[in-house]
């Protein structure tokens, strides 16, 4: 259950792969909906496949790291 107002961001399966395989969904999961909505719109939106992989690179690496979100500090 979501508490988002907005539509809801699908999970593509080659995201779900890259988290699975870096072993950071449980980082994924912990975020809160609006961050994991954000991340998937903001990945889907990009026009070119390496925009859509810088992307997808920035948000796994966030995620490792932690207290950042969209390349700014996030205390959780």
């Amino acid at each position: 259950m979501t508490r988002l107002k907005r539509a809801l961001n699908p999970m593509p399966d080659d995201i779900r792969t890259a988290l699975a395989e870096r072993g950071l969904m449980l980082a994924y999961e912990a975020r809160p909906d609006y961050q994991k909505n954000d991340y998937l719109g903001w990945i889907a939106r990009a026009k070119r496949p390496e925009t859509k992989q810088k992307r997808l690179d920035q948000m796994l690496d966030e995620l490792q790291r932690s207290g950042i979100y969209m390349n700014m500090v996030w205390h959780g």
